[in-house]
């Protein structure tokens, strides 16, 4: 008979959003000692055993019905986990927020985490793209909206919303190594899980104490399709964030069931590969970041010198399109 476990992680992928732990998550599903938590991003240590904050940008309040705030029903998610299997859950926001790292230092003594980084102008704009393409970012220009976020944030919008801090990752990983012992911390690049996903998932398994060698490859990510400015995405989009303010009033799978119909008509008209951030602008937002870059740098003892660069590296698909061009030719 097995000894009793608290039902409760034993490692978490705590970030970044936009950064592929969604495809990470689902490809560590597929181990057979890992018990994935359903839903994978419960959010609980966003909270405080407390309800979650009242959000107010659009989708927030109907987005925060679904978190897991309650101890009984977050540990629920892991009571019926085998005694020999890895728990895991993946909320990305855990990096970002100073009381997710200082929570899970202090009530997960033993857990393992990951963090999986992506080029922050790169992340920043698949975040706002994301946004858009689900009708809930109401600014068609991306550099507007990036520079829209101190208002935002003063306005109570989201941490989702936060294009620009959700990418300053050595401020972010300094202060959850002050909390968290170095050998519990994993950090992984984007392009690793793209360009070397068998050796990248091989890594995650003994760091995570699994056997290496039976995952080999990672799902392509939850990106959307690109939807074009226009008449029709603007009157789309405006239905949704009018939706999703009368839908905070509803239980959340009905919202999400009623939406569905408006969401999938702005996709069906959207296109699979969205145009490239101009150079001009790209080289401009680098700037905000280069003295965190530095201190990631100093934090990990790695090199993030293609993030200073004023070409991003693209989405999922073109990214492994081209090392799948590269290893063909």
């Amino acid at each position: 008979m097995g000894s009793f476990r608290t039902p409760r992680p034993d490692a978490l992928l705590i970030g970044a959003p936009k950064a592929g732990t969604s495809a990470l998550h689902a490809a560590l599903a597929h181990h057979p000692r890992v018990f994935s938590s359903q839903p994978k991003e419960p959010k609980y240590y966003m909270c405080s055993d407390a309800p979650p904050p009242a959000y107010r940008g659009p989708g927030d309040a109907h987005s925060q019905q679904e978190w897991i705030w309650r101890r009984e029903d977050y540990e629920a998610l892991f009571a019926g986990a085998p005694g020999d299997q890895v728990r895991i859950e993946s909320t990305p926001f855990y990096l970002y927020l100073r009381n997710a790292r200082r929570r899970i230092a202090e009530e997960l003594p033993e857990a393992r985490v990951i963090a999986v980084l992506r080029d922050p102008v790169d992340r920043a704009y698949s975040n706002w793209m994301h946004l858009r393409s689900d009708g809930l970012e109401p600014v068609e220009d991306f550099v507007e909206a990036f520079g829209r976020e101190s208002e935002r944030i003063a306005a109570g919008w989201a941490p989702f919303w936060h294009y620009r801090r959700l990418g300053l990752y050595g401020a972010q990983l300094d202060d959850l190594y002050r909390h968290v012992d170095g050998d519990r911390v994993l950090v992984l690049r984007y392009r690793e899980l793209v360009s070397d996903p068998a050796q990248t998932l091989d890594r995650v398994c003994e760091f995570l104490g699994l056997e290496p060698g039976i995952v080999t490859s990672i799902p392509r990510d939850n990106s959307r399709p690109y939807v074009a400015p226009g008449a029709l995405t603007r009157v789309a989009s405006k239905a949704v964030r009018l939706g999703a303010r009368a839908g905070s009033h509803l239980p959340p799978q009905v919202w999400r069931r009623l939406s569905k119909p408006l969401i999938a008509s702005m996709h069906g008209r959207g296109e699979p590969t969205r145009p490239k951030l101009d150079r001009a602008a790209r080289s401009t937002l680098v700037q905000t970041y280069v003295d965190d870059i530095e201190l990631l740098e100093k934090v990990t003892g790695q090199s993030f010198a293609d993030w200073r660069t004023d070409e991003g590296l693209g989405a999922f698909s073109e990214r492994a399109a081209d090392t799948t061009g590269r290893s063909a030719g």
